[in-house]
């Protein structure tokens, strides 16, 4: 099961809450996070292209997502194609 989920580090006190009941909910199963980056230049482009998104969201996560998150593995899709990025999680993960 994947979870597509946006957490907001440790600026965010719901956070840690989030995680600790995504554990806890997932309790049965094997827990990973992962932490999915790009550069600031390449989400302002893919939410302005989108044409779904509200233009600035990303802008505004983007110094709060990752602050203080601790993730089990991070891929970078700026350098990675989404199957690239899902063929690291499942190798470095041992999915």
């Amino acid at each position: 099961m994947i979870v597509d989920e946006v957490l907001f580090g440790n600026t965010e006190a719901g956070s840690a809450r989030a995680v600790a009941e995504y554990q806890s909910l997932l309790e049965p199963y094997d827990f990973y996070m992962v932490g999915v980056f790009a550069s600031l230049d390449v989400l302002e482009e893919r939410e302005r292209k989108r044409g779904d998104r509200t233009l600035g969201l990303s802008r505004w996560q983007y110094e709060r997502v990752h602050d203080g998150m601790t993730y089990d593995l991070s891929v970078n899709t700026e350098d990675a194609s989404p199957l690239a990025c899902a063929e690291l999680i499942k190798v470095n993960l041992n999915l």
